[in-house]
């Protein structure tokens, strides 16, 4: 079997006809909508070893960029529900696009099936050290100092990067003009060129930038601090009570999964991100073990795509 450059198997094919999954006849594949080197990315490659070993399966990583993450999810909605193709989704493509205005006609919850959530991701504002900013505070008071106000990189429009910003400047009256870029990493880039003085990203892609003190953390969007961080303080916590936009990665198959295999991925994967060698992999990518089953992730995805609905709106109308 030909490798190409956006995939990478785990596992032998030897070993397929000795599989514990019920249905998957052949070597199984994880979509990763994002590109190599991305927080998705990484996980995938963390859980498919995993998987590949307890399982006793080949597992195949398949990278398949577009859409905000939308499209991977598509070719998983897509697939025949043997268990042979699963995909990871993030927040935006599975709780925030569709409530886009013009996004493709794809409903995540109608047209796959949950697994299990995998990862919290830290979302962190983070600023240029020569931009003197070094609190929400800070960065209120400096966007309002002159008409144009401050402007800001995100991961792309309606990406949960962009949406936590939006509402801190519904919260605090900020000046604050978007500036969407493919990705964290060329937001970050620019960001430590100078060419920017603040970016939302997430944490596993300035981790290193923080600590070297290259880049100055704001806060993080979520509610909480992150036990991986936590001397990064919360938006919320900086006077702004009630902050909450968080990130999350999760692994879902076709909706007409059965339940056999659905509950097979998710015990394997519930050992995985349990595993101590796991653990420290997702730590050093900046992500927090976040476990959920197949049916209370189902649910935490209809509660977070009730609470992104207003917030997408919110944008739209700015």
């Amino acid at each position: 079997m030909l490798i190409s450059r956006r995939t990478i198997i785990f596992g032998t094919l030897a070993v397929s006809t000795s599989r514990a999954l019920a249905n998957a006849s052949g070597p199984v594949t994880i979509i990763v909508p994002f590109a190599p080197g991305a927080s998705s990315d990484g996980i995938a490659r963390t859980v498919g070893t995993y998987l590949s070993d307890s399982l006793k399966m080949t597992i195949v990583v398949d990278n398949r960029v577009g859409g905000g993450g939308a499209l991977g999810l598509m070719a998983v909605s897509r697939a025949s529900a043997d268990g042979n193709t699963i995909g990871i989704g993030a927040t935006g493509a599975v709780v925030v696009n569709p409530h886009v205005a013009g996004a493709p006609a794809f409903d995540p919850i109608k047209q796959l099936a949950p697994i299990a959530k995998l990862v919290d991701i830290p979302l962190v504002l983070v600023a240029s050290p020569s931009s003197g900013l070094r609190s929400i505070s800070d960065v209120v008071a400096k966007s309002k100092e002159t008409a144009q106000g401050l402007s800001f990189g995100s991961t792309g429009v309606n990406s949960s990067q962009h949406l936590s910003i939006e509402v801190l400047k519904q919260m605090t009256g900020a000046k604050l003009e978007h500036v969407p870029y493919r990705g964290s990493a060329p937001a970050t880039t620019d960001v430590l060129g100078g060419q920017l003085p603040l970016a939302c990203v997430d944490l596993t892609s300035v981790a290193e930038q923080i600590k070297a003190g290259n880049l100055v953390p704001i806060g993080v969007t979520a509610a909480k601090r992150f036990s991986i961080a936590p001397e990064i303080p919360t938006i919320a916590e900086q006077g702004l009570k009630g902050f909450d936009v968080p990130a999350w990665l999760g692994m879902f198959g076709p909706s007409a999964l059965p339940a056999e295999v659905i509950d097979q991925f998710s015990g394997a994967l519930s050992k995985a991100m349990s595993d101590t060698d796991v653990s420290a992999r997702v730590e050093r990518l900046a992500c927090q073990s976040a476990f959920l089953g197949a049916k209370e992730f189902a649910l935490f995805i209809r509660e977070q795509s009730d609470k992104m609905k207003p917030l997408v709106k919110l944008v739209e109308k700015t």
